[in-house]
């Protein structure tokens, strides 16, 4: 059966067509991106999908989305678009739809993946297990957070807004990220630290520290820095990131009692090489008497290129048996 499946984040709107059977995704097109801001709605983001696609689409729809999923109305977090679910049937054409969080959808990604669409980042080199808690993490526009619990019969997804939980410092210059963003927010949650946004934050506070001047850059001329690396500042906004997302992943991992876990998230892939170099390894285990609980955690990051489109397919076959 063919599905239109779309992962919507907080910039931009995935389109492809999946083919799924048995439960289980089998093939899946070439994707279309398209910015959020250049579409009023997720039905003319769909049309014009279906304009550049240049056939009908299946009148099935597997629709991931980052912010809670229930209610009569979804407001994204990070993306002005309004979905009532009610009404996707008239608005999309689907006569069957699913739809889940982003970062559920990934995680039924990670579920279904192999091997091969994983690299190791620390902790005991072997696959993820086939049994027990896996925790799913990742920086975007926001921080997603995903936990798969695989067992006898299959698996099963919790989705979570795990992002958004108080950010605990580690070191006095993570007390200075804090208090910095104390100006603007009465709390300070990861996502204001480990997302793609927060870098500018980091940015700034590492300046102020220094006692230098530096232009304003919105996030996406800082991350360009940072890749670059012709930006000492930017290089070391880059390499605090890394330490910090080290740092919530392990908070994750203990909260979730894993045996696996799985960076993703629009970043997660850009940020491979960094993540291989930086101190995120050692962030990572450094829990005092836990430290050697979370040394036997295998650490991965999915390098799929659309986890969240594979993982909404994922998701619509699993409900609908198919």
């Amino acid at each position: 059966m063919e599905v239109v499946t779309v992962d919507i984040g907080g910039t931009h709107a995935r389109f492809a067509v999946a083919e799924v059977a048995e439960g289980r995704v089998v093939s899946i097109s070439e994707p279309v991106t398209q910015k959020v801001a250049e579409h009023p709605s997720l039905q003319l983001a769909w049309q014009a999908f279906g304009e550049t696609l240049g056939r009908p689409l299946p009148k099935a729809a597997a629709i991931a989305v980052a912010s809670p999923v229930g209610g009569e109305v979804i407001k994204l977090t990070n993306n002005p678009w309004i979905i009532r679910p009610a009404l996707i049937p008239e608005r999309l054409g689907a006569d069957t739809w699913t739809m889940v969080n982003d970062f559920a959808a990934i995680g039924h990604a990670v579920a279904q993946l192999g091997d091969d669409d994983f690299l190791h980042l620390c902790g005991p080199e072997m696959p993820l297990p086939d049994r027990g808690s896996i925790t799913v993490c990742g920086p975007g526009t926001g921080l997603g957070v995903a936990q798969v619990f695989r067992h006898k019969g299959g698996y099963d997804i919790i989705a979570t807004e795990g992002g958004h939980v108080d950010f605990a410092p580690l070191d006095p210059i993570e007390d200075a990220f804090v208090k910095r963003l104390r100006r603007e927010f009465n709390r300070v949650s990861t996502e204001r630290i480990v997302a793609g946004p927060a870098i500018v934050a980091i940015y700034e506070t590492l300046a102020e520290l220094e006692k230098r001047p530096v232009p304003r850059h919105n996030d996406k001329k800082i991350w360009e820095l940072a890749f670059e690396g012709e930006d000492s500042l930017a290089v070391a906004a880059l390499d605090r990131f890394c330490l910090s997302l080290g740092a919530v992943a392990g908070d994750l991992a203990l909260t979730h009692g894993p045996t696996g876990v799985v960076i993703a998230g629009g970043l997660g892939l850009r940020l491979k090489d960094h993540l291989l170099q930086s101190g995120f390894g050692e962030r990572f285990v450094a829990k005092g008497r836990f430290r050697n609980l979370m040394a036997s955690i295998p650490v991965k990051l999915i390098t799929h290129p659309q986890p969240g489109l594979y993982g909404a397919a994922a998701a619509f076959a699993q409900e609908h048996a198919l």
